[in-house]
């Protein structure tokens, strides 16, 4: 055994097997698109509450898939012990909104074909799916969707509030509605026909009629 056999590494030997180069191009691409991926979520975030941290980690998590897939495509032996480590990763984190699986999953395809080489089919699609996005994410329905809460003290000043409240408005659907000692109250899905509220003020002012709230929402209803 010679003195250059004492310090030889197959860990030192793989630090050639893939190329600074391609490391760099390949970094420099995820980190492009993954940018433009944050922005389109940030463009198209529907969402009560905007969260910067997530948009930051479409961008990390389209680098670090890429470095990943770029350590198992250089290295067969490196894949199969990579399946093993990562099969065994439990993320807990809740999706609150369900579009963002799909920018989720956008980011790690994205990583993935960037690794594999395919340049133009990692920036090409992710360009038609940003725009595919922007365009129907954003499109706003023609009659935006309204709920109205409605409290009334009996059946007779409901049925008053009802009718009055779908004379003034395109469409009214009951939602739900709960029915307790000494008060009636009604969840009421309406399209107004215009951008004027003042039909509001004129239903809590009727008699029978303890208070009634205007509110708008995405149309995604849970009853």
């Amino acid at each position: 055994m010679t003195f250059q056999d004492i310090f030889k590494s197959s860990f030192l030997e793989n630090i050639t097997s893939v190329s600074i180069l391609d490391m760099l191009i390949a970094l420099a691409l995820a980190f492009g698109i993954g940018l433009f991926i944050f922005l389109v979520y940030k463009k198209t975030f529907s969402g009560v509450m905007y969260s910067s941290s997530f948009g930051v980690t479409l961008v990390a998590l389209t680098m670090i898939t890429t470095v990943v897939i770029l350590a198992v495509t250089s290295n067969v032996v490196l894949s199969l012990g990579m399946v093993g480590a990562l099969s065994i990763v439990r993320f807990r984190t809740a999706i609150k909104e369900p579009l963002d699986i799909a920018f989720l999953f956008w980011s790690i395809a994205v990583g993935i074909v960037l690794a594999a080489g395919m340049i133009p089919l990692a920036v090409f699609g992710s360009v038609v799916i940003g725009v595919i996005l922007l365009v129907f994410v954003n499109r706003k329905p023609h009659l935006n969707p309204y709920i109205v809460v409605l409290r009334c003290f009996d059946h007779d000043s409901e049925l008053n509030a009802r009718q009055f409240l779908e004379k003034q408005v395109s469409k009214c659907v009951v939602k739900s509605k709960t029915v307790q000692q000494g008060g009636v109250e009604l969840n009421l899905e309406i399209r107004l026909k215009d951008d004027n509220t003042d039909f509001v003020n004129i239903l809590s002012e009727m008699q029978g009629v303890q208070s009634a709230v205007l509110v708008s929402y995405n149309g995604e209803y849970m009853g």
